[in-house]
C-alpha cells in the first residue's frame, strides 16, 4: 500500500496548531488489507491527535471495504482518503462501481450481514454516496470536539503546558523561540529539556527522578484513560 499526503505538522506551525493534511490510501479491497488499512489510520489519527477516534474510524474502514468486497468484488481497486472537514474528521472510499450503493438495513441482532451501514449510522455523525461518472465515494464524518481544524484536544494540562513551552527558551533555540512560534518539532526539543531541567531540579532539592517520572506516568495514563 502506498501512501499519498501527509498525516502530521511540520516545524512550521504554532504551539497548539496540528497540521492535518489530506492524505490517500489506495489499495486492493480484499479482506486480509483491511488490517493494514487500520494498521495505517491508527497511526495517523494518533499523529493528527485524535486517538479517540481511531476505533470508530477503523469501524467505518472495515465496514465499508467489506462493502466494497461483498458487493463490488474482491479485488477491486480502491482508495481510502482522510481530511478533515471544518472540525470533523471525514473518511472517503472510492471504488469504480457505481451501481452497487449502500443500504442501511434494519438488521437483527442475530443476522450474519446487513449491519455494516447500520454500523456506520451508529458510529459516525453523518454519512453519504458521492457518484460520479466513473467511480464513487462513501463518505462519513466523525466530530472531533476540536474548536479548530487545526486545533487539539487536551484540555487545561495541555493549555498550561503550551504556557510554559511559550515561555521556555532552551539555549539551543533562543533565537527561533524569540518570535513566539515553535514548530512541532522544536516544541517537542523544548517540552524534553523542560522535563530533563525538572529532573535535575527534583535531584538537587533531595527528590528521585526516577519515582517522581513514575508518578507522573501513574497520573497522566488515569487521566487519559
Amino acid at each position: 500500500m502506498l501512501i499519498h499526503g501527509e498525516g502530521s505538522g511540520g516545524a512550521g506551525g504554532e504551539i497548539g496548531c496540528v497540521k492535518r493534511k489530506p492524505w490517500e490510501l489506495p489499495f486492493c479491497a480484499e479482506a486480509e488489507e483491511a488490517a493494514g488499512v487500520r494498521r495505517v489510520l491508527a497511526l495517523h489519527l494518533t499523529l493528527w491527535g485524535l486517538p479517540e477516534l481511531i476505533d470508530p474510524a477503523q469501524i467505518c474502514a472495515t465496514e465499508l471495504i467489506s462493502n466494497v468486497i461483498n458487493h463490488v468484488g474482491p479485488g477491486t481497486p480502491t482508495t481510502l482518503t482522510v481530511s478533515m472537514n471544518g472540525t470533523y474528521l471525514r473518511l472517503e472510499l472510492h471504488d469504480p462501481d457505481t451501481r452497487a450503493l449502500p443500504t442501511l438495513l434494519d438488521a437483527e441482532n442475530d443476522d450474519e450481514s446487513g449491519r455494516g451501514m447500520a454500523l456506520v449510522d451508529a458510529v459516525t455523525d453523518r454519512w453519504g454516496v458521492i457518484l460520479r461518472a466513473e467511480t464513487k465515494a462513501v463518505w462519513c464524518e466523525l466530530a472531533t470536539g476540536l474548536t479548530a481544524e487545526n486545533g487539539h484536544v487536551g484540555g487545561p494540562r495541555v493549555a498550561r503546558a503550551e504556557e510554559h513551552l511559550t515561555l521556555y527558551r532552551p539555549a539551543s533555540h533562543s533565537r527561533s523561540s524569540a518570535t513566539g512560534r515553535l514548530g512541532t518539532a522544536i516544541a517537542e526539543e523544548a517540552a524534553i529539556a523542560l522535563i530533563a531541567d525538572l529532573l535535575h531540579w527534583l535531584r538537587a532539592h533531595g527528590c528521585d527522578p526516577d519515582e517522581a517520572l513514575d508518578r507522573a506516568q501513574v497520573h497522566f495514563e488515569a487521566e487519559v484513560a
